[in-house]
């Protein structure tokens, strides 16, 4: 939503300045009107934020449960990826039944991860402040 709103400032600061020739009033108006743009990302940010706590706070495995299946999701990604192929590569090998190797998992796995990892340790800074429900 920032992007946007970073973008129309100019368009409509422009349209103000044909639409109002005093540069004071001109001014004036784009200050207000840039204030009202911030404002209404402000309450949509609040929203999504609503949407998001009443989403964890239910019970209910279909509709809070996806974060969680995300994560196991990343990371039986990662252990297949990094610990089990590779494991299962070699024990082939051992055993003299050498196996093609197994089909690697993008690149984005680790920023997928990573991601997830920092809003869990912003989560744990929560809990250790206090300020976590």
């Amino acid at each position: 939503m920032v992007p946007l709103i970073a973008a129309l400032v100019p368009v409509l600061g422009s349209v103000l300045d044909r639409l109002i020739p005093d540069s004071a009033e001109a001014a004036k108006a784009k200050a207000e009107l840039e204030l009202r743009l911030v404002d209404a990302a402000n309450q949509a940010a609040l929203a999504q934020v609503e949407v998001n706590k009443t989403e964890a706070a239910t019970g209910s495995l279909f509709i809070g449960g996806w974060r969680p299946f995300i994560g196991w999701v990343c990371g039986a990604a990662l252990a297949a990826q990094y610990v089990a192929g590779p494991l299962l590569e070699w024990a082939a090998a051992a055993a003299g039944h050498p196996v093609p190797p197994l089909p690697k998992l993008d690149d984005m796995l680790w920023e997928l991860i990573l991601a997830m990892l920092g809003v869990a340790g912003l989560r744990t800074v929560e809990k250790m402040r206090g300020v976590a429900r």
